[in-house]
């Protein structure tokens, strides 16, 4: 148990059956009345967000979770098949589990994996991927005077933002949190 006083962004909870992260905060002290904690909460499994209200001290269960590196072997059927580094056992993961990070997903790159109970919640992929551009239009004579950007396909599917000056083949560096173009690699 955990008091609701010590809550942090990103810390997840056990509330009513589920499992939520804690997205937003907020200690109140009105100037009469007792104290309170106002929270916007996300549902790990389903996504839907609540705002819930606390009384200041009030307990909560919080989750323990359970953090392993993991290798991307490959994708079967609907389904991304990873390993344990460790135990070398495999397990199988849904795409809405992987999140928006699917489409950086390359065969043999190491994952972490969020466990609770034996049951995968989550799959955070790294923060930088390397990736080779597989398609882009040609960059024509004259046209990057202004630093503008075309769009690139990149070898998982994924399509970004580049600069002019990027051509296929080229191996880039690129942000996974914000879908952007870092740096050729």
């Amino acid at each position: 148990m955990i008091s609701v006083n010590d809550l942090k962004t990103g810390l997840t909870l056990e509330l009513d059956n589920g499992l939520w992260s804690v997205v937003e905060f907020l200690h109140v002290k009105p100037g009469k009345g007792a104290a309170f904690v106002r929270t916007k909460l996300k549902n790990v499994e389903t996504g839907q967000v609540v705002e819930r209200t606390f009384r200041a001290g009030e307990k909560v269960g919080k989750a323990t979770l359970d953090r392993r590196e993991m290798q991307y072997l490959y994708k079967e059927g609907a389904e991304f098949v990873m390993m344990d580094n460790e135990t070398y056992e495999q397990l199988s993961v849904t795409e809405t589990q992987v999140g928006d990070g699917v489409k950086y997903l390359k065969e043999n790159m190491i994952v972490q994996v969020l466990l609770h109970d034996g049951k995968i919640i989550g799959v955070d992929i790294p923060a930088h991927v390397v990736l080779e551009v597989t398609d882009t239009p040609p960059s024509e004579k004259g046209n990057t005077a202004q630093g503008g950007t075309k769009p690139a396909t990149l070898e998982t599917g994924a399509v970004v933002n580049v600069p002019f000056f990027i051509s296929n083949g080229d191996m880039i560096r690129v942000d996974t949190r914000t879908n952007e173009y870092l740096d050729r690699a």
